[in-house]
């Protein structure tokens, strides 16, 4: 699995540790990652998802995983959240 936060979109970076002596070694930032399901009230069960911890804040911001998903364009949401607006746009259709 990849090191990116689904809802944000934000991958690990890369730069350069330096020394006194001002020697460069590559590294790498990492992302706070987390293995997490959020409950999606709409569907009336819980969605796995990687987010990082912004991310997570993200998701409360918008009210939720529901408001999340449905304020943003299918485009620029992560390929794995399209079916659950697809999924809900259907819910919400139906009701």
């Amino acid at each position: 699995m990849s090191r990116e936060c689904m809802i944000r979109q934000k991958k690990r970076m890369v730069g350069n540790n330096r020394s006194h002596a001002m020697n460069a070694t590559k590294r790498t930032f990492e992302i706070n990652i987390q293995d997490t399901s959020v409950f999606s009230e709409t569907l009336g069960r819980k969605i796995r998802i990687r987010a990082s911890a912004a991310g997570l804040r993200t998701i409360d911001h918008n009210g939720g995983i529901d408001g999340f998903v449905m304020k943003r364009a299918k485009t620029k949401l992560h390929p794995k959240l399209r079916a659950i607006k697809a999924e809900i746009e259907k819910k919400k259709a139906a009701a």
